[in-house]
């Protein structure tokens, strides 16, 4: 929006910031989608939103300077400025919804292991095993619950032999100890 209000030169330096960290804005989140790594995606979503800080922080200044020079305005002048004033704060609001947006689906891409049936304890999990639950559909994620809850009740029912294993070895054990008692 090409500001065509009379301004001060001092309203005119802080607008021409505020376009600045608006196409910084724009241009750093359209980056957002091209970087894969979360921890790259969370280093420059912590840049942007102090770059939203600063622009905050630019119309809070414009704002005064703005209350300030009212008496010296005629009312258009004063209308379109706050017009441009309430323009910023909207594209400023845009942006932190958009960094909201961002925030939440990088909380979400919680890691999913997912690991080969071949694979014995001793190797390690391949990085090929190990997919983000964002890159899953909803039948791999369900398929892949599926598979937890078979091994972990696998795992349950192997315990339950070794502790019926175990009584039946301590059951010999006492009655070995008896006999040996009883002689």
């Amino acid at each position: 929006m090409a500001s065509d209000v009379p301004m001060t030169p001092e309203l005119e330096q802080i607008d021409g910031e505020i376009q600045d960290i608006f196409r910084a804005l724009q241009n750093g989140f359209q980056k957002m989608d091209k970087i894969k790594d979360s921890n790259r995606q969370a280093k420059q979503l912590e840049d942007l939103t102090g770059k939203m800080k600063e622009c905050k922080r630019l119309i809070k200044e414009f704002d005064r300077i703005l209350k300030d020079e009212e008496s010296k305005n005629p009312p258009e002048v004063n209308k379109q400025l706050n017009d441009r004033k309430q323009y910023m704060i909207k594209e400023l609001n845009s942006y932190v919804t958009l960094r909201k947006t961002y925030q939440s689906s990088l909380g979400n891409n919680k890691r999913v292991e997912l690991f080969d049936m071949g694979a014995t304890s001793s190797e390690p999990a391949a990085d090929d095993n190990i997919q983000m639950a964002s890159a899953m559909t909803n039948q791999q994620l369900i398929d892949s619950g599926r598979n937890q809850m078979d091994q972990t009740d696998e795992a349950i029912a192997r315990s339950k032999m070794v502790v019926a294993q175990t009584v039946e070895v301590g059951s010999q054990t006492a009655t070995t100890l008896t006999q040996q008692i009883n002689f």
